[in-house]
């Protein structure tokens, strides 16, 4: 159950727009950043401040990459398949962090740190190959760039 502090906030933003669904995605994003991922508790939740149906919610939630449905890692790494990425090295970079984090493209670390999903394109292609990193892009990878960038984040206090 999403605290009440959070309903409230939630409740009080979508009364200040004309049609709610539009705040669909900002409401399931909310509700995952509470728990984690986005629960079917959350979508339930969603869909009553929202005045929607719960298969309505599922819907955008299912088709919308930056939604989990399912418990990720403190770190979601989001690997840029496009074709530009593909070109400049996706297959290589994608291999490498396989290889380095011990996963397959859709599972978490043993440790709960790191999720490794594919995404379509995250418009960095003048950087490619590319990664989103919690929302956050980083490009023209290479091993030893990833090595700097998963060093920093298992640095991070948990």
């Amino acid at each position: 159950m999403t605290p009440a502090d959070l309903t409230k906030s939630l409740a009080e933003k979508i009364a200040t727009v004309d049609h709610p669904r539009e705040m669909v995605v900002d409401v399931m994003f909310a509700i995952q950043d509470y728990y984690g991922y986005l629960t079917d508790e959350g979508v339930e939740e969603s869909a009553q401040l929202l005045g929607m149906s719960p298969l309505e919610v599922e819907q955008v939630a299912t088709f919308y990459p930056f939604i989990y449905r399912e418990p990720v890692g403190k770190y979601v790494i989001h690997v840029c398949d496009s074709v530009i990425c593909w070109m400049d090295g996706y297959q290589s970079i994608k291999d490498y962090l396989c290889e380095k984090l011990g996963i397959q493209v859709g599972d978490t670390t043993p440790d709960g740190l790191f999720t490794l999903l594919p995404v379509c394109c995250i418009g960095y292609c003048d950087h490619s190959p590319a990664m989103l990193i919690n929302r956050n892009a980083y490009g023209d990878l290479t091993a030893e760039k990833i090595d700097r960038i998963l060093d920093k984040l298992r640095a991070e206090p948990q």
